[in-house]
């Protein structure tokens, strides 16, 4: 496929630029999410036609809708660490253009790149970790003067037990939780993707809960 791909680094630096704004807004609006779905699922066929057949244009539009979503979702899963949300964002763009003509359309062109966003994360944290002090680490971060350095550490620890508890999921319900409530995907989107009824998704959303009630309990 003579794709976007092949622009290389220059079609990325519009999501570069996105990603400035979202830094600041990074909790995505569920019903706003939801809403501006609906309104671009009409098009959406066309607009992947364009993109098969190696529409820039319809490359860029397609990144224009979905970017935000992504990257907010990599962020989280990534820890609050932008760099490297940003680095994976292009990452899952790059291979979602390479496996196009493998999308069936059998769920929206978003809930697909979200399980390429997800994969391309679990990828990432299997590899083999570089070693960073925590001294960096922590002084990195300390930018806002309106958080003094404890109340920050504490807030970091706090996102950092709901992450790891998430990620210490089964498959399945790490997923399902990921995908619900960190990339804003509705349960019929999951389902349809993991192809189960919807049924199936409540369950698992219901038994991950518990399991991380459990598991932030037991990690005090």
């Amino acid at each position: 496929m003579a794709g976007p791909e092949n622009d290389g680094g220059s079609f990325f630096s519009w999501g570069r630029r996105v990603q400035s704004s979202v830094d600041t807004s990074i909790s995505v609006d569920s019903g706003e999410a939801k809403l501006k779905n609906m309104e671009h699922i009409a098009d959406e066929g066309s607009l992947l036609t364009s993109v098969r057949s190696g529409d820039r244009n319809a490359a860029e539009e397609l990144v224009a809708r979905t970017y935000t979503t992504i990257y907010a979702s990599l962020f989280k899963l990534c820890g609050g660490n932008g760099d490297l949300a940003a680095d994976l964002t292009q990452d899952t763009y790059q291979r979602a253009w390479t496996a196009l003509p493998q999308f069936g359309g059998r769920s929206q062109f978003s809930t697909w790149l979200y399980r390429i966003a997800y994969t391309t994360f679990l990828n990432h944290i299997r590899r083999p970790a570089r070693v960073v002090s925590m001294d960096d680490k922590v002084a990195s971060e300390v930018r806002d003067p309106s958080y003094g350095a404890d109340e920050l550490l504490s807030r970091r620890e706090e996102d950092d037990r709901l992450r790891k508890a998430v990620l210490s999921l089964p498959e399945e319900l790490r997923f399902t939780v990921s995908a619900h409530y960190w990339g804003n995907l509705p349960v019929k989107e999951i389902a349809r993707i993991e192809e189960v009824t919807g049924a199936a998704i409540r369950k698992r959303l219901r038994k991950a809960m518990g399991a991380l009630e459990l598991a932030l309990d037991e990690d005090p």
